[in-house]
């Protein structure tokens, strides 16, 4: 039998939280799991183990941007992201939206709006079950990777010879300053669904972060990530990397 579909529901509002919460006890295969009021709530509950969480973007201590960076930390174990929200200017939306969420419905919304999306997330959820995660790169498609000039589907990789057609393709070299060893882990930190910034991929794998940034230039000039960005309160949008789809 087919579990039913674990929800956090976030919303500082409680008639809000509260509406929610009866639209997707009413969906079937849906289960309502935990409730916050608060970004710093969510983050914290999220390691519980839900499958789907229902998430405001505007929070009265940390924004939900905020914490779609946080469960960046939880990686491929962490739940999806639903975006319920009235905010629709352009810098949330190209932010959540670059987090991969799985959906953003603008408030206020109909019983039948969220049920839709509910519907369509279990669909989406079952065929991905089915087919399997998308696996990382492994030693040998980095290697081809580097003498090929980019690679950005899984079937494309699946469709490379096994060697180079052009001439003298397999001689290529990393750039100097880069080594493989390095490149491997960068890859292997990375994912395709939330963006991680230079300093952050330098903690993970023990760099400085001009090393993991000169890496991750190299790696966007190859097709292998995609950019991103974070605005902040004040300053520069800060630049973030995630494996291209």
């Amino acid at each position: 039998m087919t579990h039913p579909i674990r929800v956090l529901v976030v919303d500082d509002d409680r008639g809000a939280r509260a509406l929610h919460c009866a639209f997707v006890a009413e969906t079937p295969g849906f289960v309502v799991a935990g409730t916050a009021a608060t970004g710093e709530d969510a983050s914290t509950q999220a390691k519980a183990g839900f499958d789907l969480i229902l998430l405001d973007m505007r929070l009265p201590d940390i924004s939900g941007v905020e914490v779609l960076h946080r469960l960046r930390t939880l990686g491929q174990a962490g739940p999806d992201v639903l975006v319920i929200s009235s905010s629709q200017d352009q810098t949330t939306v190209r932010q959540a939206l670059s987090a991969h969420v799985v959906g953003y419905l603008l408030k206020p919304f109909t019983q039948e709006a969220l049920r839709d999306r509910l519907e369509d997330y279990r669909s989406k959820r079952q065929t991905e079950t089915d087919a399997g995660r998308q696996r990382p790169f492994l030693q040998s498609e980095i290697d081809r990777l580097l003498t090929t000039g980019g690679i950005r589907t899984v079937d494309d990789r699946a469709r490379l010879p096994a060697q180079s057609s052009r001439p003298h393709e397999d001689e290529r070299r990393l750039p100097k300053g880069l080594a493989e060893p390095t490149l491997s882990r960068i890859v292997e930190a990375l994912d395709s669904v939330i963006a991680m910034s230079a300093h952050e991929i330098a903690e993970v794998c023990h760099l400085s972060t001009a090393t993991a940034h000169r890496y991750l230039t190299y790696l966007e000039k190859a097709g292998v990530v995609d950019l991103a960005h974070r605005y902040g309160k004040r300053g520069r949008p800060q630049m973030l990397y995630r494996l291209a789809p």
